[in-house]
């Protein structure tokens, strides 16, 4: 289980079977993070939201499945991302699960599951790259467990409270 050097990346397993699933993890990953960005700054109606949003769960898939062979090819090193792997594909299910049977509430839980979701994925995203990032590795390793957090909560209350405000501005329907 030689290292092998990608294009100035320093890869940890140079197995065959590591490299094919680390080729379909990273742009899994890139695909997920630009995905789940453009859904969560679509306007929520039909059209880019949705479609962003189901390519960002199909990316999240495709993540998790390539994360379950690296884990299970190096456990010791990569369990804690398989898990956020798992967090963030459940959140994501999850949310998906509510906006289809779109019960009294479901806006504000969905929107926070696919938050958390999001969250999560980027955690996992600093976990393992962080060190190797200008500035990020710089900060210690707590950091990356917590800066997303601390940067989406606000973000994902902020977008929950004016997503309520613009529900109460509208008047309701004449029977």
């Amino acid at each position: 289980m030689l290292a092998l050097n990608i294009l100035g990346i320093e890869v940890p397993d140079s197995r065959p079977l590591f490299i094919a699933a680390l080729a379909v993890h990273v742009p899994a990953g890139m695909v997920a993070v630009v995905a789940g960005a453009l859904a969560a700054t679509a306007r929520k109606q039909p059209g880019r939201h949705p479609v962003a949003g189901r390519v960002y769960l199909v990316a999240l898939a495709a993540l998790g499945a390539s994360a379950l062979v690296l884990a299970l090819m190096r456990w010791r090193h990569d369990w804690p991302l398989f898990l956020l792997d798992l967090v963030a594909l459940g959140a994501a299910g999850n949310g998906l699960v509510l906006r289809r049977r779109a019960r009294a509430g479901w806006l504000p839980r969905h929107g926070s599951l696919m938050a958390a979701s999001y969250v999560v994925l980027l955690t996992g995203f600093y976990i393992d790259n962080g060190p190797n990032l200008p500035v990020w590795d710089r900060l210690p390793t707590i950091a990356y467990w917590t800066l997303p957090a601390l940067v989406g909560l606000p973000l994902t209350i902020r977008a929950l409270a004016r997503a309520r405000q613009r529900a109460a501005a509208v008047p309701p329907a004449v029977t």
